[in-house]
């Protein structure tokens, strides 16, 4: 039966009575609304009351797993004390079980504390055992109490972060620990120096990951300090690692005059912070912090001229370089070059010709070709038709803010039908009519010189006789 049923109301104590060796014995002035029926108790010198306290002692607000707990039952009244327990729960599980014996009682019992113990909630109750009266079982339990447990290793956490960081960059660092139980109720920190971090938290099973971003600042370059605190359980693992804040300014490059006119003097310089050595041109300062130098009379072989310069810092160690380059632009006056613009150019009349002339100067000159005389202008660089107009002198021109320059070219447009080619032909014609000449004397004379020879009819058995050539040229009809 449990604390406050109400029993078949024959009779209600609400006072002491007192035994018959003189001790008093109370009923609970709280339970009022419980009757007892006296009748029951035979020979009875006292009646029962109720525990006017029950209450487990606070707990820790954490408990390391692997260590004792004591609980602690505050009991105070309750009688008759021979039927009077307390028991010490764990949930709904026993724990201990003790008779009450001293007014005020203190019950305790000892337990191992594991992982599975935490958030389970702890009580004790008390039992006041009527039931040999008749009477049943009366219990009172008392508030639970919610046990916390935790686990922080021994080892610190990893800590990992950049040795050296430049004023104005940003970097990860990371806070790692293993073995943390429950790794969701741990608290990190993160700080460079006085500045608190942001760290993103993250937990895998028994395993805590703090990641943030770290910024340099100016006010923070030296020598800095990274820590990571775990906190759990009133309990802090720390790490900590140096950083060295650096600023590494440069390299700058400089021309005296980026545009120098051609003959002047420039000066060439490149400098860094202070710690940084810088090479121009593959020569070194004199010392670190230093700059490096050099001069040079402009000329057009040193339009669009680069200069390199490299910084080098050390710092804890470790190496930087930075480069940068500057291209240096000289003025100089126009100019043609013969090899790319001959003096002579021979073309057929009716051909597609393209006349290869280039300029050159700083700033670039327009280049013109004008024709003698009739100033017609020649395209320069484009396909053009060329006709016999185009024969003649041409003055090229270069002209541009520094000057001009002119360069004369002669164009020589040959006819199709040239007199060469009608004097080779007339030396043929004459050739093939003097041919067909002697041809045909030669085959004349050659008929004139044949023998004649005539048959006399009187008498064929007389011999032939052989004419001379005189005599019979002169038997021919004149």
């Amino acid at each position: 039966m449990n604390y406050g049923t109400v029993l078949s109301p024959r009779c209600l104590l609400t006072q002491s009575s007192q035994l018959s060796t003189g001790q008093p014995c109370f009923l609970s002035s709280t339970r009022v609304g419980v009757a007892w029926p006296v009748d029951k108790f035979f020979s009875s010198s006292c009646l029962p009351g109720f525990p006017d306290q029950v209450e487990l002692a606070p707990l820790p607000l954490w408990q390391p797993v692997g260590e004792n707990l004591i609980l602690r039952c505050q009991v105070a009244g309750g009688v008759p004390r021979d039927h009077l327990s307390v028991v010490l729960l764990r949930g709904e599980e026993e724990l201990s079980r003790q008779l009450v014996v001293a007014e005020p009682a203190q019950v305790t019992a000892t337990v191992l504390v594991g992982r599975g113990d935490h958030g389970a909630n702890f009580s004790c109750r008390t039992e006041l055992d009527l039931q040999s009266h008749g009477l049943g079982l009366f219990k009172n339990t008392s508030a639970p109490h919610q046990l916390q447990t935790f686990v922080l290793p021994m080892i610190p956490p990893r800590l990992i972060t950049p040795r050296v960081l430049e004023v104005g960059m940003s970097r990860q660092v990371y806070c790692t620990l293993e073995g943390l139980f429950p790794s969701s109720e741990a608290q990190v920190q993160l700080a460079l120096g006085d500045q608190m971090l942001n760290p993103a938290v993250t937990c895998h099973g028994d395993t805590l990951t703090a990641k943030a971003t770290v910024t340099a600042q100016a006010d923070q370059e030296g020598a800095q300090e990274i820590v990571c605190n775990v906190t759990l359980g009133g309990q802090t693992g720390e790490s900590r690692k140096n950083l060295t804040v650096f600023s590494f300014l440069g390299p700058i490059l400089n021309l005296s005059e980026p545009s120098a006119p051609e003959g002047s003097t420039v000066t060439v310089i490149c400098m860094a912070g202070a710690r940084v050595q810088v090479v121009l041109d593959g020569v070194p300062a004199a010392a670190p912090g230093q700059p490096a130098q050099l001069q040079l009379n402009a000329t057009e072989s040193d339009d669009q001229r680069s200069f390199f310069c490299s910084a080098t810092l050390e710092v804890d160690g470790e190496i930087f370089n930075r480069n940068t380059s500057v291209q240096l632009r000289v003025l100089y006056g126009p100019k043609i070059d013969r090899a790319n613009c001959p003096e002579r150019w021979k073309w057929k009349d009716k051909t597609m010709q393209i006349l290869q002339c280039q300029a050159r100067g700083n700033p670039a000159p327009q280049l013109h070709c004008l024709q003698e005389g009739s100033r017609r202008e020649v395209p320069i660089g484009i396909p053009f038709f060329v006709n016999l107009k185009y024969n003649g002198t041409y003055y090229c021109q270069a002209a541009s803010s520094r000057g001009t320059y002119t360069l004369i070219v002669v164009m020589d447009v040959q006819n199709r039908n040239s007199p060469f080619v009608n004097i080779f032909t007339g030396v043929l014609v004459i050739v093939g009519v003097v041919t067909v000449a002697v041809a045909s004397k030669y085959l004349f004379g050659k008929k004139k010189r044949s023998g004649f020879y005539k048959v006399k009819q009187e008498s064929t058995s007389l011999p032939l006789t052989s004419m001379q050539l005189n005599q019979a040229v002169g038997e021919e009809p004149s």
